[in-house]
């Protein structure tokens, strides 16, 4: 008999130990199970939360960021858009280049164009490459960020 009441005891102990470990990570978990949270949005969104600083306005910091992530994405744009610019005026201005040099000249004979219109080909062909790796820089440099 003194063993049963032994056993008892040792397990009703344990089991008391359980429901408390339990009751502390119950009590520890951010999601409650049977509440959408929909109280504690609106609680913490009045700025009453338990990180709110009482000398600065409930998000300030919130607001801070978004600012500054909004205003480096709009100085990014506009950077990007002028490196565009600039390929495009570089491609325009190759591309006429490219034109007036593929004319025939009055004093060339037709050997002498050809083998120019060669070099022409070879040298633009070249410069569009460079041009086409500046953009390609460009995409790659606004993927990163």
């Amino acid at each position: 008999m003194n063993c049963m009441l032994k056993k008892t005891i040792i397990y009703s102990m344990l089991g008391l130990m359980q429901v408390g470990m339990f009751s502390s990570v119950a009590a520890a978990a951010p999601v409650s199970l049977y509440n959408n949270d929909s109280q504690q949005i609106s609680y913490l969104s009045r700025g009453h939360g338990p990180d709110r600083d009482h000398r600065r306005g409930p998000g300030r910091d919130d607001r801070r960021d978004h600012d500054r992530r909004e205003r480096e994405r709009r100085e990014q744009e506009r950077r990007e858009q002028e490196r565009r610019r600039i390929h495009n005026e570089r491609k325009r201005i190759e591309n006429e280049r490219h034109e007036r040099e593929m004319r025939r000249r009055a004093h060339e004979s037709r050997k002498e164009w050809r083998e120019r219109q060669e070099r022409e080909k070879q040298r633009h062909d070249r410069e569009m490459r460079t041009i086409a790796a500046l953009l390609i820089g460009i995409a790659i440099g606004s993927a990163n960020n």
